[in-house]
């Protein structure tokens, strides 16, 4: 298991941003986590959508802790100024949506 994982209690804190206009009919989320992979590598989690979808999804995978908290604060940073705010809801997306 990676180490970033590993020495965290409860694992890494997932990082939940959204952008709400209601002027332009905005509201949008982006969620960032790493996960720990099956052969010790760590995933960055992305998913991104309008609030109460499923939205979207990509993963990437990175063979050193260092390079994943790397592009987890970068994208983070990137969508900060891009006008994206904290956001500290357990899921953006409404419980609602995952019923199929």
């Amino acid at each position: 298991m990676a180490r970033i994982i590993r020495d965290m209690p409860n694992g890494p804190v997932p990082q939940f941003l959204r952008r709400v206009d209601p002027t332009r009919n905005m509201a949008r989320y982006y969620t960032l986590s790493l996960q720990p992979t099956l052969f010790g590598e760590v995933s960055l989690v992305r998913q991104w959508g309008r609030i109460g979808t499923r939205g979207r999804q990509k993963i990437e995978y990175f063979t050193k802790d260092g390079e994943a908290v790397s592009a987890l604060s970068k994208l983070a940073m990137q969508k900060l100024r891009r006008g994206y705010t904290g956001d500290d809801r357990s899921s953006p997306v409404s419980r609602s949506s995952h019923c199929d």
